[in-house]
């Protein structure tokens, strides 16, 4: 699976740099992207990253001491100064999230007769806006033209990430019900019956979520909370015993909620505990992501911003999700996302219970959004088409 590579490598790839800002949400979306231009369409891709420890813990395989390595046939770079080798230009050049590129390739860039295509990947919104800047150029200090990629909903944007097969995976997984119960096995979770609710967590910290475990723990049908150690875990440490050290594969019961530890996971077996689950809660933009292909309803913990300008993005998501949802529906779930992202653990309760009320219209449709998402093409073939095009 994983291999050193020589110093030595082709002219003819395709750059992508990537700055780990929130753990796993940037180096999780480059990730997936470098993987599917390898295997959808035959790119030689190196992925340069600054952190790979927090890579490591979605990518098991991957060897931290490496300066380079090759893995699932993407070539992966320990991004460092100076970089592990001099860098060679190739057909395309991807800065992540607007990450700030070495010197040295800045250099590099002005001095090239034909540089490569250069592209900011931006972070993926539904505002409005993005579609009159997607794709626009803006001409940098070293004379060559950046282009800037915003992924999102609509067809003149830059599309979503979704890689060749996954909705059939998905369907094949969710049809057969010992998937399920192999996974939760594989888990260490027992207990679970078809009449439970089974509730992933992967959120950033959050009153909200204390208050809807708290709801759970008195409700009348059992709940289950299938939470990894990190963030989501902080959020609800009060409802332990204090001298309760937690570890993964770890149970609790608390009454009508059984709360249980998981390990962090690659990327193939999250998807897998999405599917599997009736309610998704998750954080940042690749789980996001992921959370809508899973065909299932969830809430949307978005990365906090200054001036409250995450809940602007928020907003704009909600509104086209519902905009094919019976209106009494839609607006609950808008309101619960909403209370949940401004810590409001009354009104997230409230809406919790009203939107189980309706669950029947949510389920279908969490099950068509993703092909009215998808709008026929995928974020890496747009971003293939868009390079083509010049």
């Amino acid at each position: 699976m994983t291999k050193p590579l020589s110093s030595s490598g082709p002219s003819g790839h395709w750059d992508i740099f990537c700055t780990v800002i929130d753990n796993y949400g940037d180096i999780g979306v480059t990730w997936r992207l470098a993987k599917q231009l390898v295997h959808d369409f035959g790119i030689d891709v190196r992925l340069w990253v600054d952190d790979l420890k927090s890579f490591a813990h979605i990518l098991p395989g991957l060897d931290v001491s490496l300066p380079r390595q090759e893995v699932m046939g993407v070539r992966i770079y320990h991004w460092r100064q100076p970089l592990p080798e001099q860098w060679q230009a190739g057909d395309v050049l991807i800065e992540a999230f607007a990450c700030n590129l070495p010197v040295s390739v800045l250099e590099q860039l002005a001095d090239i007769h034909k540089p490569p295509r250069w592209l900011n990947l931006e972070y993926l919104s539904a505002e409005d806006w993005i579609e009159s800047c997607h794709g626009l150029p803006s001409l940098q200090s070293n004379g060559i033209s950046k282009h800037f990629y915003f992924p999102g909903f609509t067809p003149n944007s830059g599309g979503l990430l979704c890689e060749q097969g996954l909705f059939q995976d998905r369907d094949q997984w969710q049809r057969d019900p010992a998937n399920r119960a192999r996974l939760l096995k594989d888990l260490n979770i027992e207990g679970v019956s078809s009449e439970d609710t089974l509730v992933s967590i992967f959120s950033y910290e959050s009153a909200a979520l204390l208050g809807l475990c708290q709801s759970w723990r008195q409700g009348k049908s059992r709940v289950h909370a299938l939470i990894p150690m990190g963030r989501s875990l902080n959020s609800i440490r009060s409802l332990f015993p204090d001298d309760l050290s937690l570890v993964p594969g770890d149970s609790l019961t608390l009454d009508s909620l059984s709360i249980h530890i998981l390990p962090m996971t690659d990327q193939r077996a999250y998807d897998r505990l999405l599917w599997s689950c009736d309610f998704n809660i998750v954080r940042g933009e690749d789980s996001f992501i992921r959370a809508q292909w899973a065909a299932k309803p969830f809430i949307w913990h978005i990365y906090g911003q200054e001036d409250d300008a995450h809940l602007d993005k928020l907003s704009a998501f909600t509104s086209l999700y519902i905009d094919s949802l019976d209106s009494d529906t839609g607006q609950v779930w808008s309101k619960l996302n909403l209370a949940f992202n401004q810590e409001d653990g009354e009104t997230t309760v409230q809406m919790w219970k009203k939107l189980q009320q309706g669950h029947t219209l949510m389920d279908k449709h969490a099950v068509k959004w993703p092909m009215l998402a998808l709008n026929y093409a995928d974020l890496a073939t747009r971003l293939v088409q868009f390079v083509k095009k010049g």
